[in-house]
């Protein structure tokens, strides 16, 4: 799971710079970059404590790999219309919502179908979500097959580096 969790990050990491090189820097694509990567900790979290040793921490990834992660491809759907170009077309944004919306549906019918006693239903629910997030992570796809550089830019500037004209005598 940890090297899951690192592509995960990865894949959030290009898409943050992606946004960024077609000119869209916004609060909104710093909240995404963040929620994609808390997404990342808690698949991290679920993979590595399991239910019967550490059921509180394997809860609160579970909460942050779906609950987050969800959040995150909401806050990719704004994004997917904010910036030009979409390199899917009209169909990816469309795609995106109706995965989006699936998986919302279950991850509000999971607590319920808890409470009411009905695990094999919530264990359905929950590996749906867990089917639609991976496919939405895999929809990312279409954005990068465009992606032609293999350089990632860290600093916008080069440094200013001043040299010194004076000599220390010894």
């Amino acid at each position: 799971m940890n090297v899951g969790s690192f592509l995960v990050i990865w894949v959030c990491v290009i898409r943050y710079q992606q946004v960024i090189d077609y000119g869209y820097q916004s609060a909104l694509n710093i909240v995404s970059l963040v929620a994609g990567c808390l997404c990342a900790i808690g698949g991290s979290l679920v993979g590595n404590f399991q239910t019967v040793n550490q059921i509180h921490v394997h809860l609160v990834g579970a909460f942050l790999a779906f609950y987050i992660g969800n959040l995150y491809f909401w806050l990719q759907v704004g994004l997917t219309y904010k910036i030009t170009p979409r390199h899917g077309g009209k169909w990816i944004g469309l795609v995106r919502i109706v995965c989006c919306l699936i998986c919302t549906a279950c991850l509000i019918l999971l607590p319920m179908l808890h409470f009411w006693k009905r695990r094999t239903a919530a264990a359905i629910c929950e590996w749906i979500a867990a089917m639609v997030l991976l496919l939405l992570f895999g929809l990312f796809a279409v954005d990068f097959r465009h992606i032609d550089g293999h350089c990632f830019h860290v600093i916008r500037e080069k440094a200013r580096i001043q040299n010194s004209t004076t000599t220390l005598e010894l």
